[in-house]
C-alpha cells in the first residue's frame, strides 16, 4: 500500500537515514520506535508529503487517503469546536446546502413540466443519493461521538476553538483526522495531550478500525495495545519485527545474541584458519592445504552484527534534604476560574516520602492543584507545606517555555549557581548533551531533547519534594524507564501528574482521583485504581465509528423496502441468493487469510533475509501480494454489504 524505498536523509552533514526501505501493508498495525532525534517525525513527515529526503522515494496509489497528526501545529482557526471538527466532512456539507437550494429553487418554481425542472429533479435525486452513501444523515452524530470520546463536553462544542490550550486544540485536529477515516493513520505522539479514559477510548477505536495505522509513541501499554508489528530506527537503519514492542524488545535481544554468539563462532574458524596459514605458508609439504584454506577465508561470508545504540541518561537526583513528616496537607481549597468551579472544599494530606500520582480527565483541575500547591495561583481555603520541605517543580509546558535563543549550555550556566557551575558539561552529558550538543540553540531540539534539557535544570539544587506534571511527554521509552527508575530510587516525596499508565505502574503506592470538583484518594497503584474504576474497557464509550469491520452483519440501506410477506417460492429464491453469497463471502475470507499468510511469510524473509534472497524479487512479490489483497478486501467488502441486503429482505 505504501512502500518506503532506499530513503536516505542527510541533515548538514549528519546521515539521519541511510538507505532505509520498508512497506506498510493493508491493515498493519506498526509503532514506530527509536531515541530522541533518531528521525521519527521526519519519516512522518516524509511519508505524508510535508519533506522531501535527500534520496529515495515514497510510493502510493494515487486513490490512497493518508490522516497526519504532528507533534506540533501552528493553529489560525477561528471557529466553534463542533464547526471545526465538522470540516472533516466538506463533501457532505456541500452537498447538504447543495440540496437545500435545489429544493429551494423547485419549491418557487410552477413549471412542472418543463425540461429545466426536470433537470432540477435529476440533480437533486443525483446529490441527495450520493448524501445518503457518503453517511449524510449519520456525520452530525458521529462527530459528536468522536469530540466526547477525546474528552469534550457538550457544553464544549459551541466554544470557539480560539478558548482551548494547544493540547485541547490538537484533540479537535485528531478528532478531524478520525472522523475523514483514511486508508493510512499516521500518528506522531497522539496521547500526549490525553487523559487516560481518553486514551483508552482511542486504543478501543484504533483497534477496530480497518485501515493502517503507523504511529509514534512512547507510552509502552498503548503500543502493547494497538500495535502488531514494531519498526525500530536506531543509527541511520531499519529494524523492523512482526511483534507488539514487548515482545519486540524480546526479539532484538535474542536476535543480537545470536548474531554475538555466531559472530564469536566464525571470528574463531577465521583466526584458527589464519593461524595455520601462517604456520605452514613456507612449508612445501603443506602447499596445497595451505592454498586451500586462503580460498576458504575468500569465500566466508562474514557476519556482521546490529550496531545499537547504548547510549542512555544517567539520571540521579541529588539526596532529599530532611523534612517533617507531612510534605503538604489541604483544608477547604476551592478554585474558580471566573464562573468556571474546578475545585469545592478540597481536602488532602501527603506525607513524606510517598509517591503520588494525580489522575483524571483534563480539566478536572490536576495541573490546577499541581500550581496551587505551588502557590503560583490564587485560591480559597489553605495549603500548608511541612516542616523544611523544599519543592522543586516540572511544569507541562517547560519544554515549550524554553528561551531558542540560547543554547543548551547558556540555557543551564543562566539558572545554576554554586558549584554545579563548574559541572555543567558533566551534567549535560549525563543527558546525552556531550561535546558539540551542549552548543546547539534550544531551537534546533526534537521535543524530547528539549524534555531533558528541562529535566536537567530540575537537578541543579537539592530538593524533597518534587512535582512533575507530564513529565514524559516526547521522551523515548527507555529515558522514560531510567527517570521512573531514578524517582524510585529518590528518597523524598513525588507528586505525579500523568496519564502514562507503563510509567506510573510500579511507582506510585498512591492515587488521588480528580472529579466532579473533588479529590478521591486510592490506595494502590494505577492498575488498581483502574480496575476499581472499570476503566479498561470504557463500555460507555464503545460507539465508535468504523470504516469497515470485517465480522459486522452490514444492515441493508433502505430497511422499508419490503414490509409485506415473502412468497414460498420467493423465499426459496432468497435462500438461494443467500447460500450462495455466503458461500462467496467465506471463500473470499479464505483467500484473504492466504494472502495475509504469504506477506506474513516475506515479512519474515524481508525481516531476516538469508544470503541466496533476492530482496528486490522479494519486494516485487510483496507489491503483488498487496495489492492481490487490497482487492481481495474489496471484494470482501461488496459481497459482504450485498449479503446483508438480501438477508434483510428475507428477514421482510
Amino acid at each position: 500500500m505504501v512502500s518506503i524505498n532506499q530513503l536516505t536523509v542527510d541533515f548538514g552533514g549528519f546521515r539521519l537515514f541511510d538507505d532505509v526501505s520498508f512497506l506498510i501493508n493493508p491493515r498493519d498495525r506498526i509503532g514506530l520506535v527509536g531515541k530522541n532525534g533518531a528521525g521519527k517525525s521526519t519519516l512522518l513527515k516524509i511519508i505524508s508529503g510535508q519533506m522531501l529526503p535527500t534520496s529515495g522515494i515514497v510510493a502510493l496509489p494515487k486513490e490512497l487517503t493518508l490522516g497526519y497528526l504532528p507533534q506540533h501545529l501552528e493553529y489560525d482557526d477561528t471557529q466553534t469546536v463542533m464547526q471545526e471538527a465538522q470540516t472533516a466532512f466538506e463533501d457532505i456539507i456541500f452537498l447538504e446546502k447543495e440540496i437545500e437550494r435545489l429544493t429551494n429553487a423547485m419549491a418557487s418554481r410552477t413549471d412542472h413540466e418543463s425540461d429545466s425542472y426536470m433537470q432540477l429533479i435529476h440533480d437533486l435525486t443525483d446529490k441527495s443519493d450520493r448524501f445518503n452513501m457518503l453517511g449524510g444523515h449519520s456525520y452530525h452524530s458521529l462527530v459528536e461521538q468522536t469530540l466526547k470520546g477525546l474528552g469534550f463536553k457538550r457544553s464544549d462544542f459551541e466554544r470557539l476553538t480560539s478558548e482551548f490550550s494547544g493540547g485541547w486544540r490538537m484533540r479537535i485536529e485528531l478528532a478531524k483526522i478520525l472522523l475523514k477515516q483514511p486508508d493510512v493513520f499516521l500518528l506522531d505522539e497522539p496521547t500526549n495531550h490525553l487523559d487516560i479514559e481518553s486514551i483508552q477510548w482511542l486504543e478501543d477505536y484504533l483497534k477496530s478500525y480497518a485501515g493502517a495505522l503507523l504511529l509514534i509513541s512512547h507510552d509502552r501499554a498503548f503500543l502493547d495495545n494497538i500495535t502488531m508489528r514494531t519498526v525500530e530506527i536506531s543509527l541511520g537503519k531499519i529494524y523492523d519485527y512482526k511483534a507488539s514492542y514487548t515482545r519486540f524488545v524480546e526479539l532484538r535481544q535474542e536476535r543480537r545474541e545470536q548474531q554475538l554468539a555466531a559472530f564469536r563462532n566464525q571470528q574463531k574458524k577465521i583466526g584458527d584458519t589464519e593461524a595455520f596459514i601462517e604456520r605452514f605458508r613456507y612449508q612445501a609439504t603443506k602447499a596445497v592445504q595451505v592454498q586451500s584454506r586462503i580460498k576458504q577465508l575468500d569465500k566466508i561470508d562474514r557476519i556482521e552484527v546490529d550496531e545499537f545504540d547504548n547510549s542512555a541518561l544517567r539520571i540521579k537526583f541529588p539526596p532529599a534534604p530532611h523534612s517533617g513528616v507531612i510534605t503538604v496537607k489541604g483544608h477547604h481549597v476551592s478554585k474558580f476560574y471566573g464562573d468556571l468551579h474546578v475545585l469545592d472544599d478540597v481536602h488532602f494530606s501527603i506525607e513524606r516520602g510517598e509517591k503520588i500520582a494525580f489522575v483524571g480527565k483534563n480539566g478536572e483541575g490536576k495541573s490546577t492543584m499541581a500550581r496551587i500547591i505551588l502557590n503560583e495561583i490564587e485560591y480559597k481555603g489553605d495549603i500548608v507545606l511541612g516542616h523544611q520541605v523544599k519543592v522543586g517543580y516540572f511544569a507541562q509546558n517547560q519544554a515549550d517555555q524554553l528561551d531558542e535563543r540560547l543554547t543548551v549550555f547558556e540555557t543551564v550556566d543562566k539558572v545554576a549557581v554554586g558549584d554545579v557551575r563548574t559541572k555543567i558539561r558533566d551534567l549535560l552529558g549525563a543527558f546525552l548533551f556531550s561535546g558539540e550538543a551542549a552548543d546547539k540553540k534550544v531551537a534546533v531540539l526534537s521535543g524530547g531533547e528539549r524534555t531533558r534539557l528541562a529535566l536537567v535544570l530540575l537537578l541543579l539544587e537539592p530538593v524533597n519534594f518534587l512535582i512533575l506534571d507530564e513529565p514524559t511527554n516526547h521522551l523515548d521509552i527507555r529515558s522514560k524507564e531510567l527517570l521512573k527508575k531514578a524517582l524510585a530510587d529518590f528518597e523524598g516525596t513525588v507528586l505525579v501528574v500523568s496519564h502514562d499508565r507503563d510509567f506510573l505502574d510500579g511507582l506510585i503506592t498512591k492515587t488521588f482521583e480528580f472529579t466532579n470538583k473533588k479529590m478521591k484518594e486510592h490506595m494502590g497503584g494505577i492498575y488498581s485504581f483502574l480496575e476499581s474504576k472499570k476503566l479498561e474497557s470504557l463500555k460507555e464509550l464503545e460507539m465508535r465509528p468504523s470504516k469497515v469491520s470485517i465480522r459486522a452483519s452490514a444492515a441493508p440501506q433502505n430497511s422499508q423496502q419490503s414490509k409485506g410477506k415473502v412468497s414460498f417460492e420467493e423465499r426459496k429464491e432468497l435462500n438461494k441468493k443467500i447460500k450462495k453469497l455466503s458461500t462467496e463471502v467465506e471463500a473470499s475470507e479464505q483467500l484473504i487469510e492466504k494472502l495475509e499468510a504469504n506477506i506474513a511469510q516475506m515479512d519474515m524473509q524481508l525481516a531476516n533475509p538469508g544470503p541466496d534472497d533476492d530482496l528486490s524479487k522479494i519486494y516485487s512479490q510483496y507489491e503483488k501480494v498487496s495489492k492481490d489483497l487490497g482487492k481481495a478486501m474489496e471484494r470482501w467488502e461488496a459481497l459482504h454489504l450485498e449479503l446483508g441486503e438480501w438477508e434483510g429482505k428475507f428477514e421482510g
